[in-house]
């Protein structure tokens, strides 16, 4: 794509307003645009971001066998009476009313309304398991939005909900969706513990979270230096040297965000709701419930947060917004500038995402912005090009290489 084209509406300061990095730098890098506390638009490169991880994700989900779709933001008050949340979840629950005045809410999550879809629609141990999740915006009426991404008020979520005849089946999807996540976090570049966590308003009977390591993380997690244990301080108030309750290694603290959430609901949801099948032996049981949450808006800053060189971005190659950023420093209309369109061309033609910066700005301007947008790999071409010579670097680890276009071993990093 031709820069020039794409609105990318980079600033020259850092927003007043933005206490931390990653909010500095999806302000400044004309990732995100603030409405109102707690409430963005995601501008182009940021949704280009968005996309690549929502697909990551489904790609992971699908693979195991979930089923994709597209629940109702607005959900009726009935609902939410029926498995006792409406005066439970607090204020946080963004409530309304139509002009009828009947009550609803804008949905913080949606057991409520997958458990109603699945009571009208299965009913016999044969339709069993089933496996739905959404990608889908989320409300919550945060008290203090902050931190950009991190605590909003309106957010990009990816919901999941598992039902099962009996345990040992909820236990095998349980382990495949952990292992899906475990998978989808590494494919993101990230740094991350799984830790023991409070089920909270969600419920049932036990939880746990995927934590990305980051200074300015809300919780704080306990894990042992020697093993995989690891909890949130609030369950375990472990002090730091202490030993491991496994018995292995000693105990560290780390501050970290919440990007994923999963939990054993049991049967929370479908006693009180009604959610019913037809076992094998005739008998009517509660269907058992899982569900598995993924914080798609708050990766980003998730990820922005640990690949970062002071204001040089570095976003992972699964979810750069281009995989190349061609940058002529030569004018418009030479023979220079001409072989620069070329090579975008050949790029473009290898089926690869190349954004080629054809603005009439500086280089100074060009790098700078280049810097924000954090593009794995930067083709600079100058004048040296008519000599067959450009400049290739390697943002990810700042290796700069002079190549010869004509060279074929000069593109084995695409």
């Amino acid at each position: 794509m031709k820069q020039s084209l794409v609105f990318i509406p980079t600033l020259r300061d850092i927003p007043k307003d933005a206490e931390i990095y990653s909010h500095q730098i999806l302000l400044k890098g004309g990732y995100i645009k603030q409405q109102v506390a707690g409430v963005y638009t995601y501008l182009p490169i940021g949704y280009r971001i968005i996309k690549k991880i929502e697909n990551i994700v489904r790609e992971e989900l699908d693979k195991i066998g979930c089923s994709e779709l597209l629940m109702p933001a607005l959900q009726p008050k009935e609902l939410w009476l029926e498995s006792g949340r409406w005066d439970e979840y607090g204020k946080e629950l963004m409530r309304l009313q139509d002009r009828h005045e009947r009550d609803f809410c804008l949905g913080p999550t949606h057991e409520e309304v997958i458990t109603s879809v699945v009571r009208d629609l299965v009913n016999s141990y044969k339709k069993l398991p089933v496996a739905l999740y959404q990608i889908q915006t989320k409300f919550r009426d945060e008290f203090r939005p902050r931190f950009g991404l991190m605590r909003g008020r309106e957010f990009i979520m990816k919901d999941l909900y598992s039902f099962h005849a009996n345990d040992d089946d909820f236990e095998k999807w349980y382990q495949n969706i952990r292992q899906a996540y475990i998978n989808i976090f590494n494919r993101l570049d990230l740094n991350y513990r799984i830790v023991k966590a409070d089920s909270g308003a969600i419920g049932g009977k036990e939880s746990e979270e995927f934590v990305a390591l980051c200074d300015i993380g809300e919780d704080t997690i306990v894990y042992s230096d020697e093993s995989d244990f690891a909890s949130n301080y609030e369950l375990h108030p472990l002090e730091e040297g202490a030993s491991s309750p496994d018995g292995k290694g000693k105990i560290k603290h780390a501050k970290g965000i919440e990007i994923g959430h999963i939990f054993k609901l049991g049967t929370r949801y479908s006693e009180p709701m009604n959610l019913l099948f037809t076992d094998v032996d005739g008998s009517k049981k509660p269907v058992i419930m899982g569900c598995y949450g993924i914080g798609i808006s708050r990766l980003i800053m998730a990820i922005l947060e640990q690949h970062h060189d002071e204001y040089k971005v570095k976003w992972p190659n699964s979810v750069a917004p281009f995989d190349i950023h061609v940058i002529p420093l030569v004018k418009e209309g030479t023979e220079e500038y001409n072989l620069a369109l070329e090579i975008y061309q050949k790029l473009l033609d290898k089926g690869l995402e190349v954004l080629f910066d054809d603005r009439k700005e500086t280089a100074g301007v060009k790098f700078n912005d280049a810097d924000l947008i954090g593009i794995p790999f930067r083709l600079v071409i100058g004048k040296k090009v008519k000599d067959g010579i450009i400049e290739i670097r390697n943002q990810l680890t700042g290796e700069d290489n002079e190549v010869n276009i004509d060279d074929s071993d000069s593109y084995k990093f695409i």
